[in-house]
């Protein structure tokens, strides 16, 4: 049974608003319109009946009364007064409105009855003779009590009415007339109000109804939009809160590769240094200490030639030592445009190694940041040394473009190829770094007849 209650109470949570309230609402009103209408009905029963019963008894007591005696005095009517009655109630307007008549004493007794056969019985007084004793007409409609079998038996709708008959000078009641109206007129009039009320009450509650059904409905729609709106919000702010997570990884682990790429590139820039101007310059020094400079004996011809080659040397270093600072120091491209950095690569790779590129542009590129524009000048330069270094320089290309809304550049050679799992070097991690952590894409393709780098970004195209 808790299940069973528990499955209800889950399914009317998921129903809607206004549905709830259509269910919830209707039977509410239902309920009211039934306890109303039952009211109102009643009370309109009622009143006509009490109406139309203080009417017809005002008419008969302005008929009957005059021919009844002093029933303080008498206690039976006299054959004059049965035969008066016997006629003025069988005949007239007031015969054909009556089924039935009789006449009660305060015992209980009846006086007089249109059936002879109940005149001079005494019956237990029922409550609405006991109430038109006391001065109050009573009326009901087609109800009948256990003596009233021959009503009962007309089949027709009837207005049993008790009127009490009042002494003229005291205004004392006396006695209790009982009649019985025939009331098919009544009967139709009766149902004619009931259901004109029944009919405005059902009207009034089923426009109430609409009306809060529309007011619910609408205010049900504005709830479920602004429920669905706040739900994708919700899921819009759940996945940047994920990709957020995620470029927070991301660069935290880059800003990681990137510590460790620094100290590998310090490394590498020392044993360069070491291994190439150093070496020429302390070989410089050591000629410094030749007997050609020391001693007496040797002639200036020996010494212009060790000074020679002492300078010789000194040249060869200071050329290293540039070629050094030339692939460290950037040249201004910050304020240049993309195209220009790209030829000012491909022009400085030809110049340093005397080799060809071919390079293809589009009619215009976009303008990305300063970022990329360094990116792509740092991409081309280590593409074409690792070119010209590991692939011979065969077939050196560049080349550049827009494609699906992102600009692209890739630079390809036609040598043997490598595996980059295992041959990456540190210019091309290093590049990979740079170009991920700035939101860019890094990708190589080689093999056996050739290798082809390529970065992406994602940059506004401009006219």
């Amino acid at each position: 049974m808790i299940r069973i209650l528990q499955n209800l109470a889950r399914r009317w949570s998921e129903l809607s608003l206004a549905l709830q309230f259509v269910v919830a609402g209707g039977f509410g009103l239902l309920v009211v319109m039934l306890i109303v209408g039952t009211w109102v009905t009643t009370q309109i029963r009622d009143g006509v009946i009490r109406n139309s019963a203080a009417t017809t008894a005002l008419y008969v007591d302005s008929v009957i009364a005059p021919l009844l005696p002093d029933l303080r005095k008498s206690e039976e009517l006299s054959e004059s007064v049965k035969q008066a009655l016997d006629e003025t109630l069988g005949q007239g307007a007031l015969g054909k409105r009556l089924a039935s008549f009789r006449l009660w004493r305060r015992d209980g007794t009846v006086l007089y009855a249109k059936d002879a056969d109940l005149i001079g019985r005494r019956f237990e007084l029922n409550k609405n003779l006991r109430s038109a004793f006391q001065g109050s007409v009573m009326a009901q409609f087609d109800t009948f009590d256990e003596d009233e079998d021959k009503e009962r038996a007309a089949g027709v709708p009837l207005l049993e009415i008790y009127n009490p008959v009042r002494e003229p000078w005291s205004g004392d009641v006396v006695a209790v007339t009982e009649f019985y109206e025939l009331a098919g007129d009544f009967k139709a009039t009766l149902a004619s109000a009931l259901l004109s009320s029944w009919l405005i009450v059902a009207g009034t509650t089923l426009t109430a109804f609409l009306l809060l059904s529309g007011i619910v409905l609408r205010a049900s729609r504005t709830i479920d939009d602004q429920r669905g709106a706040l739900r994708r919000q919700v899921s819009e702010l759940q996945g940047l809160v994920t990709q957020n997570s995620a470029l927070r990884q991301r660069v935290q682990r880059a800003s990681r590769r990137a510590t460790a790429l620094n100290e590998r590139y310090l490394r590498r820039i020392g044993a360069d240094l070491h291994d190439g101007p150093a070496q020429l310059v302390a070989l410089a020094a050591l000629r410094m200490d030749s007997p050609v400079f020391t001693g007496d004996g040797h002639g200036s011809e020996g010494r212009s030639t060790e000074v020679a080659m002492i300078r010789k040397t000194l040249e060869d270093a200071m050329r290293e030592i540039r070629g050094i600072c030339t692939g460290l120091v950037l040249p201004q491209i910050e304020t240049a445009a993309a195209a220009d950095v790209l030829r000012l690569a491909v022009e400085e790779h030809e110049h340093r190694t005397g080799t060809s590129v071919t390079l293809t542009l589009p009619k215009h590129l976009p303008e990305p940041g300063a970022s990329e524009k360094i990116s792509v000048y740092r991409f081309v330069q280590e593409g074409l040394n690792n070119a010209y270094r590991h692939g011979r320089g065969k077939d050196q290309a560049v080349r550049a473009g827009m494609k699906n809304g992102r600009l692209f550049v890739e630079v390809s050679d036609g040598g043997p190829g490598f595996d980059p799992a295992r041959a990456e070097g540190l210019g091309l991690a290093g590049l990979r770094e740079r170009v991920e952590s700035i939101g860019g894409q890094f990708e190589t393709l080689t093999g056996p007849k050739g290798t082809k780098l390529v970065i992406r970004f994602s940059v506004e195209e401009q006219a």
